[in-house]
């Protein structure tokens, strides 16, 4: 029986989630809704679905087994948590949500009515990302000693200005870090192990009528002693391919976009000259360094089938809501850092609940 997903929220990145839908093994794009009827109605018409204008309405089709969330990112946890009640299994595209308090919310809504939770993070099943998270968790880099996450992008005025919500702690929950840069945070985390301390400072620099930080520079300390940075921004024209880099006293490494551009270790491996034929022969593109909309959707159909996969046998999905919580925390914690001037120590057991809209960028 093919299982059936809903899309809530038809603005851009509602096409990137058909098309992902579209190559899911026994998964079928069945309906959509939107808050404006004619984005709904527009969308319908373009994958041919069924909109609807009530999300109650949605929600009941018996058809809808998986719901996806593509609303602004301050207004996920409303419709996944009516989700999570209705009997649907819920994807959120990043960020999970925008504070703590409402992160938490959709984890506890889906776990009390049994259902599917994944954070959309795609970077996580490239390969390049797979290959590395391989590699560190074998011991190939020995200790652990840098972990850098680097997205130097550029964003338009028109960008900003093309939705309210844009550029929004209300809505957007932040500006470079929480709306760009979060899929780096997410990657860092993952391969390096939990941040426990954070030092930073943000700024507006290069764009008007905006509250949030369009760029952004944090240091990190590992619960497993090494340090790390990231450094985000909008604001850094022409914008470059993201680059993450991990290092060790054993060996070192770094990817842009999907693709490995330097592996050096210590000790050889016999997959080692695998790797470096498909460093000589690197295909990424600009993804959205400077283009939103510049980016495949091949990441997000291989999560969709992951969620799928986790729906038929039972299990989490790769990328859960807690691990979904965990990106936002260390912006969080960023943003907490350039307003206090001070060290913030994860996990924010003083303000667990951080509102992201209450912190000016300096």
């Amino acid at each position: 029986m093919a299982l059936g997903f809903g899309i809530i929220g038809c603005g851009m990145i509602a096409n990137f989630h058909a098309k992902a839908i579209a190559d899911v093994k026994g998964g079928k794009l069945v309906a959509c809704y939107d808050t404006f009827p004619a984005s709904a109605d527009k969308l319908a018409a373009a994958v041919g679905c069924k909109a609807y204008h009530k999300l109650d309405d949605m929600l009941a089709d018996p058809a809808v087994n998986v719901v996806t969330i593509g609303t602004p990112s301050g207004a996920h946890m409303e419709p996944a948590v009516e989700a999570a009640k209705a009997g649907k299994h819920v994807i959120v595209e990043k960020p999970l949500e925008i504070t703590l308090k409402r992160c938490d919310a959709i984890i506890k809504a889906c776990e009390k009515a049994g259902t599917k939770l994944a954070t959309i993070f795609p970077s996580r099943f490239h390969d390049s990302s797979l290959t590395l998270k391989k590699a560190i968790d074998s011991g190939r880099f020995g200790k652990l000693t840098l972990g850098d996450a680097y997205v130097k992008w550029f964003r338009t005025q028109q960008y900003y200005d093309s939705g309210k919500w844009r550029g929004t702690w209300e809505l957007d929950g932040g500006g470079a870090l929480m709306n760009q840069a979060i899929h780096s945070v997410d990657l860092l985390t993952w391969l390096m192990g939990p941040v426990v301390e954070i030092r930073a400072q943000i700024a507006t620099l290069a764009h008007e009528r905006i509250a949030v930080e369009d760029t952004a520079v944090a240091t990190l300390r590992f619960a497993n002693g090494a340090l790390g940075t990231i450094e985000a921004s909008t604001a850094a024209y022409p914008g470059y391919l993201k680059r993450i880099e991990i290092h060790g006293d054993a060996g070192s490494a770094a990817f842009e976009e999907e693709d490995i551009v330097k592996w050096d270790f210590a000790k050889a491996d016999k997959k080692d000259k695998a790797i470096a034929e498909a460093m000589a022969q690197r295909k990424s593109g600009g993804g959205g360094a400077s283009d939103p909309t510049a980016i495949g959707h091949h990441g997000h159909a291989k999560q969709f089938q992951d969620l799928a996969d986790a729906i038929k046998k039972d299990r989490n999905p790769s990328v859960d809501g807690i691990e979904g919580r965990r990106s936002v925390e260390i912006i969080l914690g960023i943003y907490k850092a350039a307003e206090t001037g001070k060290a913030v120590h994860l996990p924010l057991t003083s303000d667990p609940t951080l509102a992201a809209r209450k912190i000016k960028a300096k």
